[in-house]
């Protein structure tokens, strides 16, 4: 299972730490905010295009086979910009990056469905989480660090690397997990499962819970700075918030294994807290942001092992790779949403009131999450006509 939060951490790793990195890069690579636009959005274009198609492909021909390819191409893409230092280069190292993650990302969250025991799918999806937050927690802070020692450049050589050793490790480590043979599948098929409760539950509580981590860690600096903060303090406070989500996941995933903590209760709960979490950013100053990070973090990390744990339980084997790809999908969806929300609400009327607006639409998103299942009526039958 290590390869596969290897996998998870390289992915978080390699978005955050170029995202973050761009803009203070010093050998003058992105020459406008246009560009820098542009560049940020290649890698989550990629992914929000392509991670379905890679999740099919993976329950084709088999997960490992597209998580070491993907692995792979992410290595090949990021030594690109290592051997020709060129603007152009950056743009397609940057889209062959996204591309490749498209494929190994869903490739490794299906593997840790097919290779953990059903009794342990919780647990496993809380440790992956936990690492891809690490990814995310550490990426700006260890790419800005690499970038003030050497540029872009020794920052996507060390992504190079960690891509070829992960590789590496995943093809001595992780077994041949052959295919399943799968039933013939119409359009309808699929639009009827896509439309399923137990799928759309799970991946709307997953993009709703993304929605709020990105706008925190985008708005949440925003508020600290309007009310005289400095980057110490709000930087402190974001790196609060992706601590208690990392901390909280294998312990949210420990809790559902052992039948302390059913999915779809633990689904709702998470959405109330991450709601609770913005809802408290509205308040001015350092109370605000110490109050709303915590929860936003808890809130999350409620969410995220358990939407994915909830989404294996509910797909056949044979499905899983498409069903992750979708997922993830979600995921890319809200990390996009979330900052949107919240930027539209403030530019109406202020910061404030963003934050509001998205905690509205996650308590919506709990409060459909906690209807009940809808049953079918049987009628009454008296006997043979």
């Amino acid at each position: 299972m290590w390869p596969l939060y290897a996998a998870g951490f390289t992915t978080a790793f390699g978005a955050h730490g170029v995202a973050a990195s761009l803009g203070g890069d010093a050998a003058g690579a992105v020459t406008s905010l246009l560009v820098l636009g542009g560049l940020l959005a290649l890698y989550d274009g990629a992914e929000v295009l392509l991670k379905p198609v890679f999740g099919a492909l993976s329950d084709r021909v088999g997960a490992r086979p597209v998580l070491l390819g993907g692995l792979a191409a992410f290595a090949v893409a990021s030594a690109l910009y290592v051997l020709v230092d060129a603007p152009a280069l950056l743009w397609a190292a940057r889209l062959g990056q996204g591309a490749a993650a498209s494929a190994f990302s869903p490739s490794a969250a299906a593997l840790v469905a097919r290779l953990s025991p059903t009794a342990r799918q919780g647990r496993s999806y809380g440790r992956y989480g936990f690492w891809k937050s690490l990814g995310y927690t550490l990426g700006p802070l260890l790419g800005g660090l690499l970038v003030r020692a050497g540029g872009l450049r020794l920052l996507f050589g060390v992504l190079a690397v960690l891509g070829a050793a992960v590789a590496v490790w995943a093809a001595l480590a992780v077994p041949v997990v052959p295919p399943l043979p799968r039933a013939r599948q119409t359009v309808l098929d699929l639009a009827r499962q896509l439309a399923d409760r137990a799928f759309l539950v799970p991946v709307g509580a997953l993009t709703a819970a993304t929605a709020a981590l990105s706008a925190g860690v985008g708005f949440l600096p925003v508020s600290g700075r309007a009310a005289g903060l400095g980057p110490v303090a709000t930087g402190a406070a974001v790196s609060l918030l992706a601590a208690c989500g990392a901390l909280v996941q294998p312990r949210a995933g420990r809790a559902l294994d052992a039948g302390r903590l059913s999915a779809r209760t633990g689904l709702v709960a998470g959405l109330l807290v991450t709601g609770a979490g913005l809802s408290c950013a509205m308040l001015p100053g350092l109370p605000g942001i110490l109050s709303a990070a915590p929860l936003i973090g808890v809130g999350t990390g409620l969410v995220t092992p358990l939407g994915f744990a909830a989404l294996a339980a509910s797909t056949s084997a044979d499905r899983l790779g498409r069903t992750m790809g979708c997922a993830e999908l979600g995921r890319e969806l809200g990390d996009a949403g979330g900052p949107l929300v919240v930027a539209s609400a403030a530019a109406l009327a202020s910061l404030p009131y963003g934050f509001g607006a998205l905690a509205a639409l996650i308590w919506a998103t709990a409060a459909v999450g906690s209807l009940p299942a809808r049953t079918t009526a049987v009628p009454p039958h008296d006997g043979p006509p």
